[in-house]
Formats: structure tokens, C-alpha cells, sequence
């Protein structure tokens, strides 16, 4: 019990410490894995919340701002527009660096990159209901807001990278655009693959017929 307990205020920890990072992104990112002051399972919670917040943000926002078909949205779709960058950042992000003598984990990279999107998260949650009060003459408000959301985070994947890798600010900016690069180029690879995939199935589809065809 009292193990449990203690798991149960070391998560709570963690995901509160959330809050504390955006303001003090290098302390932060620093005691997130070197102090072991942050969680996977938290990042798992801001994750969901990020992609919470997006379905929010799609479906509720004031059409002034924001205008989408909502007979062709798709949940499934926002959870992999989110999901998928994630995981191929933070693939291509672990691969890179241990070339690079990187000292982040992979579990490291997942967290900084997921604490790293707590701005984001807030922002656009505070922008959904805003945007239920202000006029189409305010919308640049809005939109500065949310540009300046995203650009709070990006700078915190950055001091994230900074941080647990133990790079300089030029050797992070470096190795997140190779990041972004080696994302691309997985795309491609996965593109590719199920391009060949396909083109093997309807052959072989395409050869049956042909065989069941001639048989009969």
C-alpha cells in the first residue's frame, strides 16, 4: 500500500511539475530527467490532453475563427495527426542523437517533447472559450494568441533537447532540424512500403482472377 501510494504522489508530482516548466523551461527540463521529477505516464496524460484539446478546438471553436466540415471530421484522424508526429519525432530524435552523444533516453525525448506542449495545451483551451466572446473585428487577438502558443512550445523542444542532451543552444537547433529531416525521410520509407505493398496485393489479386479465369 504504502508503495503504491508513494507511485500514486510521484505521478501527481510529475504532472504537476508540468506547470512549472514553460516558465523555467531549463531548471525544469533538466530536473524532468536528471531528477527523475517527471513520468511517462504523465507525458501520456499531457498527450491526451493535447489531443483532447485539438477535437475541442475543431468542434467547438467560434465558426468566426475557425470553420470545418463536421460531417467529415474524424477523431481517429486528429489522433494520429498528433500521435504519429510524436512518436516519429521522437524516434528519429533518439536515433540522430546517439550519433550525435546525445545522453537523452527515448523515454526522455517522449516526455521533454510532451511537457514540452503543456502552452500549447493551455492556450488553445482558454482560446475555445474566447472565441465564444469575441467579435470577427478581435480576431487578431486570437490568432496572436495561438501563434504564440505554438512558438512557446517549439522553444521548449528546444531547451527539452538542451537539456537532456547536454547540447549547446546551436548543436539543439542542429539536430531538431536533422530531426525533422530523418521524419521525412521515414514518411517516405513508410510511403514506399505500402505503396510496394499494395502494388503486391493487387497483383496477386489480379493474378487469381486471371488463373480462376482461365480454370473456369
Amino acid at each position: 500500500m504504502k508503495g503504491m501510494k508513494k507511485l500514486d504522489n510521484h505521478f501527481l508530482d510529475s504532472l504537476r511539475f508540468a506547470l512549472y516548466i514553460p516558465t523555467h523551461p531549463f531548471d525544469g527540463f533538466w530536473d524532468l530527467t536528471h531528477e527523475g521529477r517527471g513520468s511517462v505516464m504523465a507525458a501520456n496524460i499531457i498527450t491526451l490532453a493535447m489531443i483532447l484539446v485539438e477535437i475541442m478546438r475543431l468542434t467547438l471553436t467560434n465558426f468566426q475563427f475557425l470553420i470545418i466540415n463536421l460531417e467529415k471530421f474524424n477523431i481517429i484522424t486528429v489522433f494520429l495527426r498528433i500521435i504519429l508526429p510524436l512518436g516519429l519525432w521522437t524516434v528519429a530524435n533518439w536515433s540522430l542523437t546517439t550519433l550525435m552523444d546525445g545522453k537523452g533516453k527515448l523515454k526522455d525525448i517522449y516526455m521533454a517533447t510532451s511537457y514540452a506542449l503543456v502552452p500549447y495545451i493551455i492556450v488553445n483551451f482558454l482560446m475555445i472559450v474566447l472565441s465564444q466572446f469575441i467579435t470577427a473585428q478581435e480576431g487578431s487577438v486570437y490568432h496572436v494568441l495561438i501563434a504564440f502558443s505554438t512558438i512557446w512550445s517549439v522553444l521548449l523542444v528546444l531547451a527539452g533537447m538542451m537539456m537532456i542532451h547536454d547540447y549547446s543552444a546551436s548543436k539543439a537547433i542542429l539536430s531538431s532540424l536533422l530531426t525533422i529531416v530523418g521524419v521525412g525521410i521515414m514518411v517516405f520509407l513508410f510511403l514506399m512500403f505500402f505503396s510496394l505493398i499494395s502494388d503486391a496485393i493487387a497483383y496477386f489479386i489480379s493474378l487469381y482472377k486471371e488463373i480462376v479465369f482461365r480454370v473456369s
